[in-house]
């Protein structure tokens, strides 16, 4: 296949499978607020989808939807003269009216939105006065209550704008730069992800009329753009101007990118190639020919890999940090981390403490592993394993270095039914 084929297919990949079924809870959840708060019966007044979505750079799989809905402004006044906790008074008035249509799900006030839990996504509405210059005041119920103004329609407008300029391309870009954080971990929001291939395209106006053939030589550039950004609390959306937080440290991982995109360019087979580009962007790369009889040979060996995205879909945007001891009886001689540095492999016949030294996800949360053997022995002795499993309560994991290969584990944070972070450490073993 062609590099152009590929793209394109990854493109269609990354296609939401479920739009009508989220587009219907759009409007449910519009009549019903609507309806109580307005004496209205429509499903389209009064609300406006925002966020990715809003935007049109969602992929398959997202789980976090955004939408405003705009209040009265008698409903805002009385909220706004409130004594107490004007925001929280809102929200809940509007967590009690979508309790009605949604007797049997989960819906949280929190902060500044209102959660609707729906299977494999959730839609957080935002309630919200709409001003003379069509932004939105809101409420957010912490530090007593405030009141803050967000201006998604500036954001949207600048997106559209340069996605026409770019022939297509910004909104193409900004899907795939989705698939590249929820594969490696990245713990950055989807109006990061926006800004950041903004920046990229308003920088690098060559890429303007970029083709899916143009598309391994501009993830290099892209991936390098974003290695040499440097680290900032926060950054300015498009259009509005808008402070964009940003929690996570991402350069170290954009400059792997870049390294592993110009070795997919400069691989010489096409299974090399395939096996490249799904490690930057993950299982929604195609395959190509190669690969897929690789992966018909190794079927022969029994095989039980598991996946997280099919059990808890991502949605990554929060650190873990994961570490590992070396141990002898009892004793611990190094740390995995800083032991590779030196280049060597763990010798048999050591024991593995894996331990999550830090994690930024709100609780409660839970911990998931996995651990994945590789190789020609893990192969002959079907030994691959790659199961998901819960832990135990510890946040550890004990293993030992049985047989050689480049072996790796994986931690995942799940919370709200959602993987919001994940990290891998590679074990490579002599």
């Amino acid at each position: 296949m062609s590099d152009a084929s590929l793209f394109r297919e990854f493109r269609e990949n990354l296609k939401v499978k479920n739009a009508e079924d989220i587009s219907t809870s759009y409007r449910r959840i519009t009549a019903r607020l609507n309806n109580d708060f307005w004496g209205l019966d429509s499903d389209q007044s009064h609300s406006m989808k925002i966020g990715s979505w809003g935007r049109q750079t969602a992929i398959r799989g997202v789980s976090d939807l955004d939408m405003v809905f705009e209040i009265t402004q008698a409903a805002f006044d009385r909220y706004k003269a409130n004594s107490g906790n004007g925001p929280s008074v809102m929200l809940q008035e509007v967590r009690t009216s979508l309790l009605r249509s949604y007797p049997n799900s989960t819906i949280k006030a929190d902060g500044q939105v209102v959660g609707v839990y729906l299977g494999h996504y959730r839609v957080e509405v935002l309630p919200a006065l709409r001003d003379a210059n069509g932004d939105y005041i809101h409420g957010d119920t912490n530090s007593g209550g405030t009141w803050k103004t967000t201006k998604p329609r500036p954001e949207i407008a600048a997106v559209n704008s340069l996605n026409d300029t770019t022939s297509g391309n910004l909104k193409h870009v900004a899907k795939m730069l989705r698939a590249w954080k929820n594969r490696n971990g990245v713990g950055i929001g989807g109006l990061l992800v926006d800004t950041f291939a903004h920046k990229f395209f308003t920088a690098n106006t060559a890429y303007n009329t970029a083709t899916y053939a143009d598309y391994p030589k501009l993830f290099v550039d892209l991936f390098s753009y974003l290695g040499q950004l440097p680290e900032q609390d926060y950054w300015w959306a498009p259009g509005s101007n808008q402070r964009v937080k940003c929690k996570s440290k991402f350069q170290a991982k954009a400059r792997k990118a870049a390294v592993k995109c110009q070795s997919a360019i400069d691989a010489s087979s096409e299974l090399a190639k395939s096996k490249l580009w799904r490690k930057v962007f993950g299982l929604q790369f195609p395959k190509v020919e190669a690969a897929k009889k690789a992966q018909e040979q190794a079927s022969r060996v029994a095989d039980n890999e598991q996946f997280i995205e099919d059990t808890y879909p991502l949605d990554i945007r929060y650190d873990i940090e994961l570490d590992c001891g070396i141990r002898q009886q009892d004793v611990q001689l190094d740390l995995l981390r800083r032991f590779r540095k030196s280049g060597r492999r763990l010798p048999h016949g050591k024991g593995l403490k894996f331990f999550v030294p830090s994690c930024d996800v709100p609780e409660p949360y839970k911990l998931f592993w996995k651990v994945r053997n590789q190789g020609e022995e893990a192969t002959r002795l079907e030994n691959l394993r790659g199961e998901i499993e819960p832990d135990g309560g510890s946040a550890q994991k004990f293993e030992h270095t049985s047989f050689a290969g480049d072996h790796y584990v994986e931690v995942y944070a799940v919370k709200d039914g959602f993987t919001v972070a994940r990290r891998r450490i590679a074990v490579p073993i002599e």
